[in-house]
């Protein structure tokens, strides 16, 4: 139960990528509005975003999980699986983390982004997540056996804010819309910072926006680099990392960014006449959010972008194209027949507010 009127929450987002951190932006500025104080836990990188997005607000040092993908893209599976032991001692340390933090740090309670160990015994605690049917890329078998483990690691929590809209349309497919729900499972809407913005008049600028994990992000940032050179068109490239190298020699065609918060990438994203970027979730939401037509390149390994992607594509609503020989000129050329069907959600992106006020009315 909380105990006083403005909560102090503390909300933690994943730091696979800079699109957990983005999601949770619209719940922070939530919980501003209202006049509670958002405690926001993440890494150096996320600091930066955050402080850029906000400005003065209150962040405490957490480690993240670090996880690493192969250069190959065959492996990368079976990379993620090594290093299950290493996400599991993270996840007991970020719980020992937390039980010092909220003594520290007056927490009233606790909102995790997909950080499993940042449940609490006495303390509200919910964690946000879109994928409640993980796909392992080993078989159905594989999958409910994952999916088993997952529940229990959810059932910790007071409750799950599956991010997303019941019943159809929606963005996440089965991922989000397993046979049976957790226990503990709500269903808490679309989050993008980009919500109710207007869409502005577009232009024929192509906008490449990158995000993930290395060494992906930087092998679609060459890739794209390249071929964006060669391009007959204006091109907006926005690296998606404070960590990349600028180009020695930009041409004239292409405006060139390491990394955007929302209030410089939202007129960009706006007048773009095509989006080039990831299928990651919190990507699809602002596109979905805008009206953006995009065509997604799933990370390589990564199956649950595989899934969106294709699953997205099927409906029509955005097109997908694989990584390996990607060709932007003859991409851009084959959706120009694609339909591009606006995902139908009204309302979807104001649901969370309710849910949020449910939560700290407790």
């Amino acid at each position: 139960m909380f105990t006083t009127t403005h909560r102090r929450i503390l909300v933690a987002p994943l730091d696979w990528g800079l699109g957990h951190t983005a999601r949770c932006v619209p719940v922070i500025a939530y919980l501003q509005a209202c006049g509670h104080i958002p405690v926001v836990a993440c890494n150096p990188w996320q600091r930066v975003f955050i402080e850029k997005t906000f400005g003065p607000i209150e962040i405490i040092d957490l480690e993240g999980y670090n996880i690493t993908y192969s250069r190959l893209n065959k492996y990368a599976q079976a990379g993620l699986l090594w290093q299950m032991p290493g996400i599991l001692r993270t996840i007991a340390r970020e719980h020992q983390w937390l039980k010092q933090t909220v003594k520290q740090h007056r927490i009233d309670g606790i909102i995790s982004d997909n950080r499993y160990g940042l449940y609490h015994d006495t303390l509200p605690s919910v964690i946000m997540t879109h994928q409640l049917q993980i796909q392992t890329g080993f078989g159905q078998q594989a999958d409910r056996t994952v999916q088993k483990l997952h529940y229990r690691y959810l059932a910790r929590f007071g409750a799950t804010w599956v991010v997303d809209t019941p019943g159809t349309p929606n963005l996440g497919g089965k991922l989000s819309h397993p046979h049976a729900l957790p226990g503990n499972g709500l269903y808490m809407g679309l989050l993008s910072r980009f919500a109710g913005k207007a869409v502005g008049k577009e232009t024929d600028t192509i906008l490449i926006l990158l995000s993930g994990p290395e060494p992906q992000r930087g092998q679609l940032s060459r890739l794209l680099w390249q071929q964006a050179c060669a391009l007959g068109r204006e091109v907006v490239f926005v690296e998606g990392s404070i960590n990349a190298d600028v180009p020695a020699h930009i041409p004239p065609h292409i405006t060139y960014h390491q990394q955007l918060a929302g209030d410089a990438l939202l007129p960009l994203l706006q007048g773009a006449g095509m989006v080039i970027c990831r299928s990651g979730y919190s990507t699809l939401m602002d596109l979905a959010a805008l009206g953006k037509k995009a065509i997604v390149i799933p990370t390589p390994g990564q199956t649950e972008q595989a899934y969106l992607g294709r699953y997205l594509h099927e409906q029509g609503v955005f097109y997908c194209a694989q990584q390996k020989k990607f060709d932007l000129a003859r991409s851009l050329a084959t959706a120009e027949d694609f339909p591009f069907h606006a995902l139908l959600v009204d309302g979807a992106f104001g649901f969370y507010k309710s849910v949020v006020d449910e939560w700290v009315k407790m």
